[in-house]
């Protein structure tokens, strides 16, 4: 069971996706994911990239491309409303989109629906991820 500022926080993204119009919680858990999914890909490049510079070596288990950027978490997650919208809707890079990117990196791909969701994308940014592991 979560208890505090994780369930807090929580609460208020199943808030945010209500008001934004999604009440189905099928669907509220299916983007939530989603969300969490791209934000902990972009963290374990992060972690990759911050390994290569440290050894000197090449960077091993690329997940984003350099010209891949915008579809990584930390580049789209302070874009506005708008931009970000585009970002899940619209091929940006490589003709893909972020879903397009997470079907070339995992089995999991659907539909999304970030209009209106910027709120979430930030919340989510606050969460500890590894207090959901621990």
């Amino acid at each position: 069971m979560i208890t505090g500022e994780l369930k807090s926080q929580v609460d208020k993204i199943w808030e945010a996706f209500w008001t934004g119009g999604i009440s189905n919680p099928l669907s509220v858990i299916e983007q939530f994911t989603y969300l969490l999914f791209v934000r902990r890909l972009d963290e374990r490049q992060l972690l990759e990239e911050n390994k290569a510079n440290t050894t000197g070596k090449p960077l091993q288990n690329i997940i984003f491309t350099p010209t891949q950027k915008e579809l990584r978490w930390s580049s789209f997650k302070n874009k506005d409303p708008e931009s970000m919208f585009d970002v899940f809707t619209k091929p940006v890079v490589d003709g893909m989109t972020v879903f397009d990117h997470m079907k070339q990196v995992g089995d999991s791909a659907g539909v999304f629906d970030i209009e209106k969701k910027e709120k979430v994308v930030k919340i989510i940014d606050q969460i500890n991820c590894n207090a959901l592991t621990a």
